[in-house]
């Protein structure tokens, strides 16, 4: 694994992710209210990419899912609050 895994997330990030704010609607007491919230995608069709990706994140804590396309392509997900946060703090944007 690489002695510099942020490092390595965040080219991944910047090469074949992105971060994006979500939104979802609830019913709360009769009215349907938007919700947002930030989350990360990163996509590649490779397993073994996948598989350095995903070890990354597991060795600096960050909590993930991951679903894999019709097309093939395994999309890896960072959506809870926490790990979000910590993708924040070593990520950056995106130019």
């Amino acid at each position: 694994m690489s002695a510099y895994p942020w490092d390595l997330i965040c080219g991944l990030i910047h090469s074949d992710g992105c971060r994006i704010t979500n939104w979802t609607t609830r019913t709360v007491s009769g009215v349907e209210k938007r919700y947002e919230y930030p989350r990360y995608f990163f996509t590649n069709k490779s397993t073994d990419i996948i598989l350095i990706f995903t070890k990354a994140l597991d060795s600096v804590g960050v909590r993930w899912t991951a679903v894999t396309n019709p097309n093939g392509a395994v999309v890896v997900s960072i959506a809870r609050k926490e790990a979000v946060a910590l993708m924040d703090s070593y990520v950056g944007p995106k130019y």
